[in-house]
């Protein structure tokens, strides 16, 4: 936070970086491997369009 010199800046990365973190935030720790995989593809093939 102390990069950010304007509050304005930092209100705006942080909503940003939360709504991809939570896109992207499966909770591992919870899931067998094989249906992390299969949500982390389908979370990264909703974000490519989105992207680029």
């Amino acid at each position: 936070m102390l990069k950010f010199r304007d509050v304005n800046t930092l209100q705006k990365f942080a909503s940003i970086h939360a709504s991809i973190h939570n896109h992207f935030n499966l909770d591992r720790q919870l899931t067998p491997r094989e249906t992390f995989k299969q949500n982390r593809l389908a979370a990264l093939a909703e974000w490519r369009p989105l992207a680029v």
